[in-house]
């Protein structure tokens, strides 16, 4: 199991790890500050610092096969440090950073426009949301300025958790329809915008809406009879 100290502290740079494993399908440390693909965020990229002062290059982080368990996927040609080795473990934050405040207006966007969400995917200049709307017709720049209203506003962002049990007794609060909420494990996170949005999710975020600045609708698709793909963007 890796300790994910990006789940905890979302601006953590930085940590010192130890090596579990690595192979082919990556290097396993006992604890990371890189966050593994899923929930339509990208793995998050960086390096590995060694002590003798070489360095591994991260082009890709993923779940590995047990709960909680982290891949790091090096740069093609790379030596394999050994198990038991020391280093640090240290991510791209610049693009870590705009993933933190697209992932948290896509939050924003799930607020201002009805309908279940069929998919997204976050990226670091653009990012979408799917969304079942039946009959609805959305309007660019309504929600722009529906969106730069709710960053204006600076809104805290903070996650909680809740137990499994809780989580069953509020089925409202799942707007994914492709993706639940990992559960059977006690307890799942949500993320809580204050007075905004309140949702599961294990991804990672900005702590005030206000840290996202201003970003734009830049296009709407129709992707079906009632299907309407939201692309964001920064302005």
């Amino acid at each position: 199991m890796t300790e994910a100290i990006f789940r905890e502290d979302s601006y953590a740079r930085e940590c010192a790890a130890t090596v579990l494993s690595a192979d082919e399908r990556g290097i396993v440390l006992d604890r990371t500050v890189f966050y593994p693909t899923g929930g339509g965020q990208p793995g998050d990229m960086g390096e590995l610092r060694l002590v003798d002062g070489g360095t591994i290059a991260i082009v890709d982080a993923v779940k590995g096969d047990e709960p909680d368990e982290v891949r790091h996927i090096p740069a093609p040609g790379s030596a394999l440090p050994a198990a038991g080795a020391a280093v640090v473990a240290a991510i791209d934050w610049e693009r870590r950073h705009r993933h933190m405040r697209m992932h948290t207006c896509m939050h924003l966007l799930c607020s201002v426009v009805p309908g279940a969400v069929t998919g997204g995917q976050v990226g670091a200049e653009r990012s979408r949301l799917d969304f079942d709307v039946p009959g609805a017709t959305l309007d660019k720049a309504d929600l722009t300025e529906k969106l730069n209203a709710l960053v204006a506003a600076d809104h805290p962002v903070e996650p909680r958790w809740i137990t499994d049990a809780e989580m069953a007794e509020r089925p409202e609060l799942v707007r994914t329809m492709s993706v639940k909420p990992p559960t059977g494990h006690g307890r799942v996170r949500l993320l809580d915008i204050a007075g905004v949005d309140l949702q599961p999710c294990g991804g990672t975020h900005v702590r005030r809406t206000g840290e996202i600045g201003r970003v734009e609708v830049a296009k709407i698709e129709n992707k079906g009879r009632q299907n309407r793909r939201v692309i964001i963007a920064f302005a």
